[in-house]
């Protein structure tokens, strides 16, 4: 059995809330390993923190995601502090821009992103960052600080995911790249170096063909690496095994 790691899941999401138990076990007895909790507010980043502490292979991420950010979030980085100090944490995530829904705290967004990576470089942490239909602005950003990192669920060009390589940061792939319609990011996954990606799922969204519209696990990520295998033209192992390496390489993990 080849090992998975999960670098981008959210077990404490309410979907699980009747069988969490369960799914992670499920996970574990497929041949997962590792898997990164990423918070979304200061309440589910402590959420993150619970699991680790519960799960020896879970780790932590902590941060604002785009999506709740509104007119009444306040940035605590006294609290961000606060939850980075405890060792499972070993990422600033999910943090980014998403202008998919509106755009009307886009200066919020940018201000708390900005901020997160920041913080995220003051305790030479990576971050898990999060860009939907915000590509010009995510990449601004990056190219002006270069943080250690992943382009979690990556949905840009073949260009934009060179120059995130350039800068040394990292793209994720899930199970978008199963889809039918998935023949940009095919083309991505083709042209970017395998030593540059990390296999994740998001759990419980994004499922992968077959489970497309059903609850994610970490388990499914295999489909994401046949896929990968398939565009790439090598063996499944070799996708693991890399996967893996890279996730260890850019966390700091065993």
């Amino acid at each position: 059995m080849c090992m998975i790691f999960d670098s981008h899941a959210h077990y404490n999401d309410e979907r699980y809330e009747s069988c969490q138990k369960e799914s992670i076990q499920y996970a574990v007895d497929s041949g997962v390993v590792g898997i990164i909790n990423c918070g979304t507010d200061i309440f589910s980043s402590q959420q993150s923190i619970d699991l680790s502490e519960k799960y020896p292979f879970f780790y932590a991420a902590v941060g604002y995601h785009p999506e709740s950010i509104n007119d009444s979030t306040v940035f605590d980085e006294a609290a961000l502090e606060k939850l980075i100090a405890n060792k499972k944490v070993i990422a600033v995530g999910e943090i980014g821009l998403d202008y998919y829904y509106e755009t009307t705290y886009k200066s919020k967004q940018l201000e708390f992103f900005e901020k997160q990576i920041l913080l995220a470089k003051k305790h030479s942490l990576p971050v898990i960052i999060h860009d939907r239909d915000a590509h010009m602005d995510t990449l601004d950003l990056i190219k002006k600080h270069k943080p250690n990192g992943v382009l979690h669920c990556f949905s840009g060009s073949i260009e934009m995911a060179k120059e995130v390589i350039n800068i040394g940061m990292y793209i994720g792939i899930g199970g978008v790249i199963t889809f039918k319609n998935s023949k940009k990011l095919v083309d991505v996954v083709k042209h970017i170096p395998l030593e540059r990606i990390l296999l994740e799922t998001d759990a419980p969204y994004m499922s992968p063909e077959p489970y497309r519209g059903k609850i994610n696990n970490s388990a499914y990520i295999k489909y994401v690496a046949e896929k990968i295998a398939e565009i790439k033209n090598i063996p499944i192992y070799e996708v693991y095994n890399t996967t893996v390496n890279n996730v260890k390489t850019l966390f700091n993990v065993e």
